[in-house]
């Protein structure tokens, strides 16, 4: 397992875990990011809120590596990032859990869950299978990785994210994620089934080493149960940054 001091130790003496400097986007006509700056250190844990539209998922797909920037600086862990992060991989790994689950349809729930590994590794089927089981269990879906997607419900569909998102090789330990990112992971859930998201964050940050994680939501009880710090977004910056409780 990996803990906050090993994280830590990845960002260097010190090392701010995320630093964007400047940042710019715009689409055609629309500037959503405009100079936008943000700093997170190792063990984090922020929420970023505001109005619809504003930049929210923009922000963690650009975090991901997964959108370019028009202008601005993106270093992590104290290194400067080079185009998208097929280009050049960061020295810590970054796990995305998207809004709708993104999942294969066609794949079933271990198929999903253990994609990456299985184009990616060198990992038996059946290693890969003990692993995908692991992180099942530990987000409270255990036995069903015949399933396919479409026989879960939406709740079920996060949670396979989540596993998704936290399984890596054991053989290479720089590939477990020590920055999440989670779009909406509440959005269109019941009390209860956002209940049980909420909790399943936190947990993951407790026992698996992913210590630090951003979250864009509109939820309040998402934003007061997972949250530490806050930032809200507006017109293209942040308009306001504090603790949870402010």
């Amino acid at each position: 397992m990996v803990d906050s001091s090993d994280l830590t130790a990845d960002c260097g003496n010190g090392e701010r875990l995320l630093e964007l400097s400047g940042i710019t986007k715009t689409f055609g006509q629309h500037r959503v990011l405009d100079g936008l700056d943000l700093v997170m250190d190792p063990g984090e844990c922020l929420a970023v809120i505001g109005p619809s539209g504003t930049g929210k998922s923009t922000i963690l797909r650009i975090i991901a590596g997964l959108l370019a920037i028009d202008a601005g600086e993106i270093k992590v862990a104290g290194k400067r990032r080079q185009g998208l992060i097929e280009d050049s991989p960061d020295p810590v790994g970054i796990g995305m859990v998207f809004q709708q689950a993104a999942l294969f349809d066609s794949l079933t729930v271990e198929e999903n869950v253990g994609f990456l590994l299985y184009q990616h590794s060198r990992l038996s089927h059946q290693e890969i299978g003990h692993l995908v089981a692991e992180v099942l269990e530990m987000v409270g879906l255990p036995g069903i990785g015949d399933s396919y997607p479409a026989e879960l419900s939406g709740g079920m569909r996060k949670r396979v994210s989540f596993a998704r998102a936290i399984i890596s090789n054991p053989n290479n330990p720089k590939d477990r994620p020590a920055l999440l990112l989670y779009d909406e992971p509440t959005a269109g859930l019941d009390p209860i089934a956002s209940t049980v998201i909420e909790d399943l964050i936190r947990n993951i940050q407790k026992d698996r080493g992913c210590s630090s994680y951003i979250i864009v939501t509109h939820q309040d009880s998402t934003i007061r149960r997972t949250a530490d710090r806050v930032i809200f977004l507006h017109r293209g910056q942040i308009q306001w940054n504090g603790h949870v409780q402010e």
